[in-house]
């Protein structure tokens, strides 16, 4: 129940929902009650069971109170002066106008209840799924190195839907059909204690039963929703992969390990649901078993006269009593759907409980410049048990450009994404202006940068809120200068909408080069003074990489540059170039002192390029 009351916190303010939804309930029920309890003079009328003499002693009105028997004498009252004024159908025509009203109004409280769930639920999801989305945004990079996509997703999708489906209803049954019981318990009490009494031998057994049925579901729903972000991630992979899958003829091969977790997802909701329908039908069941007991065993008592009913309360009473079982039914359907939801909600908040290691301080502070140098003073980090970087230290001094080149793996790119904080170092500082960047406030740290990586990554939206993307204020002027500075406006103004055409999923409908100048365009609008590039040209076409390389030399203008380069060629004009081999830097110097090197790496490097 921990996680059920967690979850219902999301439904904050719970009580502007609750409260309405426990007044409507109420006056539902009492008017669905009284629906029943007139089928006792309805059927009286009927069947002409009263006499002159009860109905005269029923001829006076009760003292005015909120109570039951006020109401209950006030109707007998008007009910006998029917009879005896004008007649019993008469009376007839009055029982059953009350009864009309009565059922209007049952409805209309209905559909107030019901609207509140709705509303409640709206308001669970909204704030759940808000919950979920910025956390995901507060988390570290390295989180989504070791998470699937496809199990996140599943997370804020299809088990948001399972909570928002289960925890809503159940919040209905709890609080509207133990009040219902409750009342037509006391209700049945009042109308005979003995037949009562008898009917609870069945509750019992029933939830001892339909609990252990309820363990068994969270088990199985838990790793129904595992199977569900796994088959999500399959279906993320294809689409982003799709190229690849058709030009090695992988259609059979990955539709196999698609249709092998499908079936094992279908196999465990299978499970599920069948588990979950079985309590409800069990819990009918259970009731009519009773209700036969009683029929039998009240049956007897009334046809031998020895008991308190009267036939037609009799038949009251087992109406009355056929109506527990739908609010019991429900009850016991809302515990076993509830653990469908409760096993959602342990995913979902384990991803809301992840706890945040990059994070501002109480006593961040805000920078507005950077003025002289980025210092590393040996920074050590690792991804988990594998160390990337082994004590590092070098300057970048404002204005500078500074190269990292090496082999695969090295850490040149782990670099890059300390300087924003996309990652803490495990030892070590790094300082910009004399200040550990752990003791600046991180949106301000990340107002200093601009980051262009070698993915061009680009939402599926117009090319003009592309570029925005890096300064939201920007002006369309402010905008077309950006593309300029890229190279970009020329083939942007060829594009069927210019600046609002649409580049597709993830930039599908442009070119590598083009991709790129988008990117840069962004950087240039965000006019950041320090630049990193992430092997900004690598991926690219020679006559594509030329004109990247002019966007990039016009962005590193007057700025301080942190560049990782695959292509030699395209660093030699840099201030300081630091060649990292296994997180160490083993050489440093300028592209000609580091060629005068004949045996140092660089100098292979650069053979290597130039065969």
């Amino acid at each position: 129940m921990k996680i059920y009351f967690r979850l219902l916190q999301y439904c904050t303010p719970l009580g502007k929902r609750v409260v309405p939804y426990a007044i409507f309930t109420f006056f539902q029920v009492i008017f669905g009650i009284l629906n029943f309890t007139l089928l006792i003079p309805l059927l009286n009328v009927l069947f002409g069971t009263v006499n002159n003499k009860e109905l005269e002693a029923m001829l006076n009105i009760p003292e005015f109170s909120i109570s039951l028997e006020y109401f209950k004498g006030l109707f007998n009252y008007y009910f006998a002066f029917s009879i005896l004024q004008y007649g019993r159908f008469a009376a007839l025509q009055m029982v059953t106008a009350v009864i009309v009203v009565s059922v209007l109004l049952t409805n209309l409280f209905r559909y107030l209840t019901s609207v509140q769930i709705e509303l409640l639920k709206l308001q669970l999801i909204r704030n759940l799924r808000n919950a979920l989305y910025e956390k995901i945004l507060s988390l570290e990079i390295g989180f989504f190195s070791n998470q699937r996509k496809g199990d996140i997703m599943g997370k804020v999708t299809n088990d948001v839907t399972a909570i928002e489906g289960s925890l809503t209803s159940s919040v209905a049954a709890l609080l509207k059909e133990p009040f219902t019981l409750i009342t037509f318990f006391i209700l049945l009490l009042s109308m005979s204690l003995k037949l009562t009494l008898f009917t609870l031998i069945v509750i019992p057994l029933s939830g001892g039963i339909i609990s252990y049925i309820n363990q068994k579901i969270k088990k199985t729903a838990s790793q129904s929703y595992e199977a569900f972000g796994r088959l999500i991630g399959i279906i993320d992979e294809t689409l982003s992969g799709m190229r690849i899958i058709k030009a090695f003829n992988a259609e059979n091969y990955i539709f196999n390990r698609y249709k092998g977790e499908n079936d094992n997802y279908t196999r465990l909701s299978r499970k599920m649901n069948l588990k979950r329908e079985l309590a409800s039908p069990f819990s009918e069941f259970s009731g009519v078993i009773v209700v036969s007991f009683i029929l039998l065993y009240g049956g007897s008592l009334v046809m031998s006269n020895e008991s308190e009913l009267k036939a037609s309360e009799f038949v009251a009473y087992i109406i009355l009593f056929s109506q527990i079982l739908r609010p019991a039914k429900a009850i016991s359907t809302s515990f076993s759907t509830l653990q469908v939801g409760v096993a959602a909600g342990e995913r979902v908040l384990s991803l809301i409980d992840t706890p945040v290691t990059v994070f501002n301080n109480s006593q961040s502070i805000q920078i507005k410049q950077f003025k002289n140098k980025i210092e590393f003073k040996n920074v050590s980090f690792a991804y988990g048990d594998r160390k990337v970087l082994n004590n590092l230290s070098f300057d970048i001094e404002a204005g500078k450009m500074i190269a990292l080149v090496g082999p695969s793996g090295g850490g040149k790119t782990t670099i890059s994404d300390l300087v924003p904080r996309f990652y803490d170092s495990d030892e070590g500082q790094i300082l910009i202006d004399g200040i550990d960047i752990k003791a600046i406030e991180m949106k301000s740290l990340r107002n200093l940068m601009g980051i262009v990586t070698q993915e061009s990554i680009l939402f599926n939206d117009s090319i003009y809120n592309n570029i925005l993307f890096g300064n939201t204020a920007a002006s369309i002027e402010d905008v077309e200068y950006a593309a300029r500075i890229a190279n970009a406006h020329e083939f942007i103004v060829k594009t069927e909408h210019g600046y609002q055409s649409e580049v597709g999923d993830r930039g599908v409908k442009l070119s590598g080069g083009q991709k790129q100048r988008i990117c840069i365009a962004r950087a240039v609008l965000a006019n950041p003074p320090i630049m990193i590039l992430d092997e900004a040209t690598s991926a690219l076409d020679t006559e594509s990489e030329k004109l990247v390389q002019g966007a990039l030399d016009n962005l590193m203008k007057n700025r301080t540059s942190l560049v990782i380069a695959h292509r030699l060629s395209t660093i030699q004009n840099a201030d300081k170039i630091l060649v990292i081999k296994e997180g160490s830097i083993v050489e440093l110097g300028t592209h000609e002192q580091l060629l005068s090197n004949a045996d140092g790496l660089y100098k292979k490097l650069q053979m290597m390029q130039t065969v």
